[in-house]
């Protein structure tokens, strides 16, 4: 447990926090952007798939709020023993992650992040501290090796998001032997641009800053892009490989003093 200011940030499994960490989901995705919600969520206010029961969540918690809004930031933790004890990993409803686990999976040491998301007023360098420090500490509690999930563009045009794909597919596509491709029935292909023709500025400017945290981190991306319709979004694979993140991270989220890489 960790905590600045009036904020302080958990890890649970408790159904109630679970419940609470929807309610935010819903509120950023479907009523902030741009996510379609099914009857039962709309009737809910609550974003809820099948995993989260098995998952652990990260919360961030504001306790001068009132009830029902002091969770203010989450992120859901799916470690790889427990998605190989219920079937799987979310990702794998976009992505072929054969190969993938195929390599890693025996050595154990696999995590799938997903579904973060922050309040809009708490989107400050502290409020990420607090959540990547918890992760940073969960990465040595749990020996993980490899993070990895689906980020989202905003959008559901692939076309229009052809600078920012082709730049990430030309200089952070995964080496071939772990690279993870989109299913077949999924997949865009991200390669729309050659090379030359890529402003890496512009391209920069034009990816969510969750994506360019995790490229700095030296993540790695998979081969094709996957649009998601309900939620609005075009995702992209991302393999981050804990032993490619430079030390100076590491040091900066574990003395929460410089936490600017997700920002």
């Amino acid at each position: 447990m960790a905590s600045g200011m009036n904020l302080e940030v958990r890890l649970t499994r408790d159904p109630e926090d679970i419940a609470a960490a929807q309610a935010l989901r819903y509120h950023v995705f479907y009523e902030e952007m741009s996510a379609q919600p099914t009857p039962a969520m709309a009737a809910a206010k609550r974003d809820f798939d099948e995993f989260d029961a098995d998952c652990d969540h990260l919360l961030v918690v504001d306790h001068t709020q009132p009830p029902g809004r002091t969770v203010v930031g989450t992120y859901r933790l799916l470690p790889q023993a427990v998605a190989e004890r219920r079937g799987g990993f979310y990702s794998a409803s976009e992505y072929d992650l054969s190969r993938f686990l195929g390599r890693f999976a025996p050595i154990g040491g696999l995590l799938e992040l997903g579904r973060s998301c922050v309040r809009a007023e708490y989107r400050t360098t502290g409020t990420i501290q607090l959540l990547w420090r918890a992760i940073v500490t969960y990465l040595a509690e749990m020996r993980i090796t490899h993070m990895f999930g689906c980020a989202s563009l905003p959008g559901t045009d692939p076309a229009k998001l052809a600078l920012p794909l082709s730049y990430l597919h030309h200089h952070h596509l995964a080496p071939e032997d772990i690279r993870v491709r989109a299913l077949p029935h999924r997949h865009v292909e991200m390669n729309m641009m050659q090379v030359d023709e890529v402003s890496l500025r512009r391209a920069l400017h034009q990816l969510p800053p969750l994506v360019k945290g995790y490229l700095r981190l030296g993540c790695y991306v998979g081969d094709g892009a996957v649009v998601d319709h309900q939620f609005g979004t075009t995702d992209v694979f991302i393999l981050l490989p804990v032993g490619r993140i430079a030390g100076r991270y590491f040091s900066h989220f574990e003395r929460g003093d410089a936490m600017m890489a997700l920002v």
